[in-house]
């Protein structure tokens, strides 16, 4: 029987199977062959060997609950539930924020081969760190997000890229929380300056009216996604926009946060 003369669900089921399939020998092909570690080179059969792993992922540092900012070990910190002075004044938009670690040496650059370089595979690194460093954090499913969506990128720059690393980490992480993604929650409006050349005050006067909700929040915990949260003004205009919205809680989700001057 030829497959063109096939009903179109029995085509579409044999085209899922096959493609599932591929994905399958694909996922088993990479777990026997080694690849080299990300950052030293040497050979692993993981995005980073044991030798990176251990030496810089594996910080205990304590963190800002809201704005995942690195915090002094002391008392004051535990009275204070984890937040860090600035939270404790002034709280912002969001909610809470995870973040694996520290943006510096060598960890950054993963950031800028996800973002530039276009190694996906540490997209899929960073969400599943990201995945069990929540999921360690929790107290019961009730923290966790409705729905993850990611930073939204502008048009032109999307384009020009090729892809959004923000929703390369969003829709593994969804998976791995067991929750929904959804890439078009978020729209961009406003075709801002890139962030890292601006201070604080212009970083937020830029993003402050760039993006809409493009779906209904009200409600609903969202969770928001990128590979790097700098100043935070980013994720807090994201947050406004949400809260304007009826969303009832913003949750963001970063691979590396760079420590406050």
């Amino acid at each position: 029987m030829r497959f063109q003369s096939l009903s179109s669900s029995c085509r579409n089921r044999i085209t899922r199977f096959a493609r599932d399939l591929q994905s399958a020998s694909s996922r088993a092909l990479q777990a026997a062959l080694p690849n080299l570690c990300a950052l030293c080179g040497n050979l692993s059969h993981n995005v980073l060997c044991d030798g990176c792993d251990a030496a810089y992922w594996n910080e205990s540092r304590l963190r800002c609950t809201v704005c995942a900012v690195p915090l002094p070990s002391s008392r004051w910190a535990a009275h204070a539930h984890y937040r860090c002075a600035d939270c404790v004044g002034e709280p912002p938009a969001f909610d809470a924020s995870f973040a694996l670690a520290d943006y510096r040496a060598p960890l950054d650059t993963l950031a800028v081969g996800l973002k530039f370089r276009a190694r996906l595979m540490l997209a899929r690194d960073f969400a599943q760190r990201l995945a069990r460093l929540a999921q360690d954090a929790w107290r019961d499913d009730s923290e966790r997000p409705d729905v993850i969506a990611p930073v939204p990128l502008a048009g032109r720059r999307l384009a020009e890229r090729g892809y959004n690393q923000a929703w390369q980490i969003a829709r593994p992480l969804a998976r791995a929380l067991g929750v929904r993604s959804d890439a078009t929650l978020l729209e961009r409006t406003l075709d801002t300056a890139p962030q890292s050349k601006l201070d604080l005050d212009a970083r937020r006067q830029n993003v402050g009216h760039a993006f809409r909700v493009a779906h209904a929040v009200r409600g609903l915990h969202v969770g928001i996604v990128d590979d790097v949260m700098t100043s935070g003004a980013t994720l807090e205009a994201l947050a406004h926009t949400l809260k304007a919205a009826g969303a009832r809680r913003v949750t963001n989700f970063v691979a590396l946060r760079t420590p406050k001057n």
